[in-house]
């Protein structure tokens, strides 16, 4: 198994009914959504996805002209108890690795954290060093997961 999940990231030109059209070719094709986060800009939002099968979903996306690409992400598991999430960045911001966006929530007991760093490896290595746990696929894109 390995240590990244894939996400699956879409480019959203800032237009009514256009996150609409991507959520229901998932739906639609059978692809549950896991997780996922929308940032925008007055122009373009990017909707970031952990997604029930990465693969298909891109080509289903493609397949009706939605541009997609798959990106390497680390899934954190924490407990769902006040500090967990702050002791975990605080151990990566100690192995000098750069997070360069994160998003988060948690579920009954556990909660989960998608990052997406330049050093997916270490980013593992100092988080099972320091007690934490990580999703690995595929049970990261299992629908009945809590991540």
């Amino acid at each position: 198994m390995g240590i990244t999940i894939q996400q699956l990231s879409v480019f959203l030109e800032n237009r009514e009914g256009r996150l609409d059209e991507v959520l229901s070719v998932l739906a639609g094709n059978d692809v549950n959504i896991v997780a996922l986060s929308l940032a925008d800009t007055t122009e373009y939002g990017m909707l970031r996805m952990i997604v029930s099968d990465p693969n298909k979903g891109k080509a289903v996306l493609r397949d009706n002209g939605i541009t997609a690409m798959l990106t390497d992400v680390v899934a954190l598991r924490v407990p769902h108890e006040t500090g967990s999430l702050s002791r975990a960045m605080h151990q990566i911001v100690e192995g000098d690795v750069n997070i360069e966006y994160m998003y988060a929530f948690a579920n009954g007991a556990d909660a989960s954290a998608v990052l997406k760093c330049d050093d997916p490896a270490r980013v593992v290595d100092i988080l099972r060093g320091s007690g934490f746990d990580i999703w690995e696929a595929p049970e990261a894109y299992v629908s009945n997961t809590k991540l």
